[in-house]
């Protein structure tokens, strides 16, 4: 008796069609990120596990490199310079982290009213972050020099002498934020777009429930908001960990080291400012930059159930 061939039925075959597809589709998904994957790949990944493999040796790159196992790290313990850069990156981050925040959300908050221009300011207040930052630090060294500087020249009609403020080690730190607190456009634009989507309809109902602008904006607009609050956190505490440009243009570090940077200082270690190429123990420094931000980050992610409120009573 001859066998009979089995025949696939339509719903096999539409099966197999949208596999096909999925698999193409797939494909050609691939195919598009391929160029991102491999930069990022070749450009950063690689990059750090060779920073991490340099940070266990002593190296120049003009002499063979030694494996000096975790000497480098060691070496951090007993070096003065490096807690100092600890300290100052922890004062400059806790200076700017809440006043950018408190800032950028003040100047959302009115520009989110129904004003004359406010188009207009929105974008005059969005320019500064465009400005390189090499660019935003050489205009602030004149607005902050302390014998023509524009700053110092308005104080004077008033009848106040400006401090020395790039060149006083009390003064230093706060220029710095000063200037990083002129670039908050980006976070104002999105505190802008986290208000502009909370639904009217929570705030009209607690303008129903007699509910004042002080207490509508605490009990319904921050809360709603903290999603977005977080977001910008995350990204100024990442930012303000990694502060150099600035720094590196405007002090070099000093005075007296006052703005000696967890950056600036891995960057005079590894490109001669103390004599010697340390490219080893500049690498442990960054990789000890890069373990104060990703705990930070996690402290923040971890925390965020506590305090970050979505849409409907959730909460994260």
């Amino acid at each position: 008796m001859a066998g009979t061939v089995p025949h696939s039925g339509p719903g096999e075959t539409r099966s197999r069609r949208r596999l096909s597809q999925r698999a193409n589709e797939e494909l050609w998904a691939y195919i598009f990120i391929s160029p991102w994957l491999i930069g990022f790949i070749v450009f950063t990944a690689g990059a750090m596990a060779y920073s991490l493999g340099v940070s266990f040796q002593e190296t120049n790159f003009l002499n063979r490199s030694e494996f000096v196992g975790i000497a480098n790290y060691e070496r951090m313990i007993d070096d003065p310079l490096f807690w100092k850069s600890v300290r100052v990156t922890f004062l400059y981050t806790g200076l700017t982290v809440p006043l950018s925040t408190a800032l950028a959300l003040g100047i959302a908050l009115l520009l989110n009213q129904r004003l004359m221009l406010s188009s207009f300011l929105r974008t005059v207040y969005y320019l500064p972050a465009l400005v390189s930052g090499v660019a935003v630090a050489l205009v602030w060294g004149w607005v902050l020099d302390e014998t023509d500087g524009l700053l110092n020249n308005l104080l004077l009609l008033v009848g106040i002498t400006g401090p020395r403020w790039l060149g006083s080690e009390e003064w230093a730190v706060p220029s710095l934020v000063l200037i990083s607190l002129w670039g908050t456009g980006t976070n104002m634009l999105l505190y802008l777009a986290g208000l502009q989507s909370i639904p009217t309809e929570l705030k009209e109902a607690a303008r129903i429930d007699g509910a004042g602008p002080f207490r509508s904006f605490f009990n319904v607009t921050l809360p709603l908001l903290t999603p977005t609050i977080f977001f910008n956190v995350v990204l100024n505490v990442i930012s303000s960990f990694q502060v150099f440009d600035q720094a590196f243009v405007l002090t070099g570090g000093g005075p007296n080291n006052a703005t000696l940077t967890m950056v600036m200082y891995l960057y005079q270690r590894g490109f001669g400012e103390y004599g010697q190429f340390e490219f080893g123990y500049a690498s442990a420094i960054a990789w000890a930059l890069f373990a104060i931000i990703f705990g930070f980050t996690v402290i923040l992610i971890r925390s965020q159930s506590r305090w970050v409120h979505y849409e409907g009573g959730l909460r994260q």
